[in-house]
């Protein structure tokens, strides 16, 4: 059988712990030689920007375990979310990775699927996120916070971003939850739907594709693991095989 794919999100790095890193960084030592693909499904950093040579210092150690795990053979699909959408050379030609500011679709250890970080999807509740968005990823609006010294610039951000461990919406996921059933009915051939966002970890059935979300690196240390076979939910205790939470196999009814 071909190696697995992980998938996580939401570790938000700067705002987590120092536990959350050391957990995250033996879980990426962990994946060399195990893992196919590696995904990312945004806010790996509370606060991610490029300057022409200037990168937030924090990432440092990630940024050396992403590198060490690529060079392995592993590829990483990094979703950008709502607190790392300001990426670019650094992470696709330094580190080499695939970083999209969009859904990414395609062929997940043999399942067709699409993955999206999911900030802005809920209709009514994110209305007005969505304009916030479009000013933060307007190219004006980069060029200008560019301008700003990295000092003052990553304290600005920091003091905005209100991350914290205890972070849930106040629909506990379910907003999200909807959108993924609606996008799945309207999308039959969809065997796999991955948001993150809410920090809801989600394994579920709909129809005969599959609604899943890692849930929050930041507040317990899960993780899905995608096979041919099946995908699992996962928690991380510093072992790749540790039982897994839920199962579901691919395409059965």
């Amino acid at each position: 059988m071909p190696d697995p794919a992980y998938i996580i999100s939401d570790t938000h790095l700067g705002a987590a712990t120092p536990e959350v890193e050391r957990d995250l960084l033996g879980f990426l030592r962990a994946l060399r030689g195990r893992a196919s693909t590696l995904v990312v499904n945004g806010d790996l950093f509370d606060f991610w920007f490029e300057w022409k040579t200037v990168i937030p210092r924090g990432a440092f150690k990630t940024l050396g375990a992403l590198s060490e795990l690529k060079d392995s053979g592993t590829r990483i699909i990094w979703v950008a979310g709502n607190h790392d959408c300001w990426g670019g050379e650094v992470l696709r030609e330094d580190l080499g990775v695939d970083y999209t500011m969009e859904a990414w679709e395609g062929e997940l250890a043999g399942w067709r699927a699409r993955i999206e970080h999911g900030d802005g999807l809920r209709e009514v509740e994110d209305k007005g996120y969505r304009r916030l968005r479009s000013v933060i990823r307007n190219p004006v609006s980069i060029k200008l916070f560019s301008w700003l010294h990295p000092d003052l610039a990553t304290k600005i951000a920091t003091a905005t971003s209100h991350t914290s461990r205890g972070y849930r919406p106040r629909d506990q996921g379910t907003g999200l939850r909807a959108v993924a059933h609606q996008a799945l009915s309207a999308d039959p051939g969809l065997d796999l739907l991955v948001y993150a966002h809410s920090h809801v970890a989600m394994l579920e059935r709909v129809g005969r594709g599959v609604f899943a979300n890692a849930g929050s690196w930041l507040d317990s240390p899960t993780y899905l693991t995608v096979s041919e076979r099946s995908i699992e939910l996962r928690r991380w205790d510093g072992s790749l095989d540790s039982p897994a939470l839920s199962s579901l196999e691919r395409g059965t009814a």
